[in-house]
């Protein structure tokens, strides 16, 4: 027996495929997974940030980030050091090689960013972009 799904349902579904297509494409094409670029590049944004307030910038858990900036920082692309006025947290800087190493991958995200959107009008990509952030306010 068919069950007949609804326009939001089938949207639904197709959010969860493209995210499932994205990170795998995305790293094969920049040699980094989304949540790590996405760390590096908030980490250029800052001269130095807590791990707490980075974890909350890109909403992952505290495992996660922790995991990844281990991973970061034994690759040499970022630093991590207690704050020498609240032990408890940690602060995180990106090195020089992080640094290099993200503004090298810009061409890649850019070229891959180009072919994901190729044949849409600026005009498109920007109501795609309202409504994006609609549904991500109404998540919230």
């Amino acid at each position: 027996m068919k069950v007949a799904i609804s326009d939001q349902e089938e949207l639904l579904f197709l959010f969860k495929t493209l995210s499932n297509q994205l990170g795998p494409k995305f790293e094969r094409n920049t040699n980094f997974s989304l949540s790590r670029f996405e760390l590096l590049y908030q980490l250029v944004q800052y001269d130095e940030i807590s791990q707490s307030r980075l974890q909350k910038i890109i909403n992952i858990d505290n495992a996660a980030i922790t995991r990844h900036l281990k991973q970061l920082e034994a690759d040499g692309l970022v630093s991590r050091r207690r704050n020498p006025t609240d032990n408890r947290e940690t602060i995180v800087h990106l090195t020089d090689a992080g640094f290099e190493q993200i503004m090298g991958c810009q061409q890649d995200k850019l070229s891959f960013a180009n072919q994901m959107f190729q044949q849409f009008s600026d005009e498109e990509l920007q109501h795609l972009m309202d409504m994006l952030k609609r549904i991500q306010e109404n998540i919230k």
